[in-house]
């Protein structure tokens, strides 16, 4: 026989007959219990971090509900297969590193012959640990993942197969028929079994979250369907694309364990090409570039300008033109207050800094930041005669004209009003009959 712990009350409460009529007290059973324990008896435990990049930088616990959050083609699924195929590799920052675990994923929307596997391989998971997650049902057969119906076979599952984390992609999709995803009380009796099982069994639980059609910049109010979501999510990752620099960012908006303020990391999804016995699948792959100085709430607040958007044209030349002659990389804030002495704003040149190829990364250790200028296939020719030097900083050496031999000068193609470039003051032969420049002289 047990023998009952002497710091837990029990209280007993008698409920009475569901018909509401008048009722003998024998008739009524005890249906529920208030249970009284003192915060003296709860062993205080410090936060386990499934994912912490870095000491006190923790951004997904392990054993609470995370969101990643974001509006259609962000990346947002990207993230969990990413998520995926480091934990079952050992290969995550925190408590599972360099400890291969399993993963339960599942997925409402994507096919996984034609889209998870490809894209798992592509991140390169092992396979052999990632798990889809069907429910068999005596009377339906195969079907969906519903919550919180199948919350106890679930977490028998996550116990029994040693799981680190369980991904629900779309997260709302999982709810059961008879659920309100946009009324509170609903959500709460579908999702905090599903919290309080991800307690218990410590393990990671990811919701991939969409955003609504709502404007604004606040993230978390941005999540489609009743604000329960998000209140019982302790952690909730952002996703967006800048509409005009194409930067993909993602920001930490809520992490009720440890510290908010994080800083927005960059992404981008490139392409992958993965083999397969019918053919070639090609899928996209997630990867983290770095700091962003950017956040989620910045790319919503973006507006569509095309005075903006010239402005900003403007600026990327003017950036390029300015590194260029800083010998490629300059600091971050010295860039910024010669981008507004020259009339950009911050915000501007933040915003040129992705379409002029330009990344943000630290000088060393201790250091600050510094930006450095990329060459690439789009601004190579852009990064090597920039079209308008950086206001106040010396322009390019313009191109060495042409030789012109003494007899070439009295040439008849050669006359007064010709003989001399109207930008670089050299001897030059017109090749037609207005030219008055040479053809590398750049009249701006």
């Amino acid at each position: 026989m047990t023998t009952p712990d002497p710091t837990v009350r029990l209280l007993t409460a008698v409920i009475p007959p569901a018909s509401g009529e008048p009722g003998d007290a024998e008739q009524a059973t005890p249906m529920r219990r208030i249970k009284l324990t003192p915060a003296s008896a709860i062993e205080p435990e410090p936060v386990i971090w499934a994912w912490e990049p870095e000491d006190g930088a923790g951004r997904i616990p392990a054993g609470a509900l995370t969101l990643a959050a974001g509006r259609e083609g962000t990346g947002k699924s990207s993230f969990g297969i990413w998520l995926a195929a480091r934990l079952s590799r050992g290969e995550l920052p925190g408590t599972f590193y360099r400890q291969p675990r399993n993963v339960f994923y599942a997925a409402v929307e994507d096919s996984w012959s034609r889209t998870l596997v490809p894209r798992l391989i592509a991140a390169g998971a092992d396979l052999d640990r990632v798990f889809r997650i069907d429910v068999e049902d005596v009377l339906r057969g195969e079907t969906m993942l519903s919550l919180p119906l199948d919350v106890e076979p679930l977490e028998q599952a996550i116990d029994e197969h040693d799981v680190a984390a369980l991904i629900v992609d779309p997260l709302m999709s999982t709810l059961g028929a008879r659920t309100d995803a946009h009324r509170t009380q609903d959500v709460r009796q579908a999702l905090e079994p599903l919290v309080r099982m991800a307690e218990r069994t410590k393990a990671l639980t990811l919701g991939i979250a969409h955003f609504n059609k709502a404007g604004g910049t606040d993230a978390s109010q941005l999540i489609s369907g009743s604000g329960a979501f998000k209140d019982l999510a302790r952690a909730v990752l952002a996703f967006a694309r800048d509409r005009e620099t194409e930067e993909q960012v993602m920001t930490q908006t809520k992490n009720s364990l440890g510290r908010l303020d994080l800083p927005s990391l960059a992404y981008r999804i490139e392409g992958a090409d993965v083999p397969t016995r019918k053919g070639t699948a090609n899928v996209g792959r997630l990867v983290f570039t770095g700091i962003s100085e950017r956040t989620v709430e910045d790319t919503l607040a973006t507006t569509v300008d095309p005075d903006e958007a010239s402005e900003r044209d403007e600026a990327r030349d003017w950036l390029i033109g300015y590194l260029t002659e800083q010998g490629g990389e300059a600091p971050a804030g010295d860039v910024i207050k010669a981008a507004e002495r020259d009339g950009f704003s911050k915000r501007t040149v933040q915003r040129a800094r992705a379409k002029a190829s330009v990344k943000s990364q630290k000088s060393g250790f201790g250091k600050g930041w510094v930006w450095v200028l990329s060459v690439t296939a789009d601004t190579e020719e852009t990064t090597k005669v920039p079209k308008v030097p950086a206001p106040g900083a010396l322009a390019p050496s313009a191109p060495s004209a042409p030789s012109v031999s003494p007899s070439e000068r009295e040439s008849p193609n050669v006359t007064a009003a010709d003989g001399l470039c109207a930008v670089c003051g050299e001897p030059m032969a017109a090749l037609t009959p207005d030219q008055t420049t040479h053809p590398g002289c750049d009249p701006g």
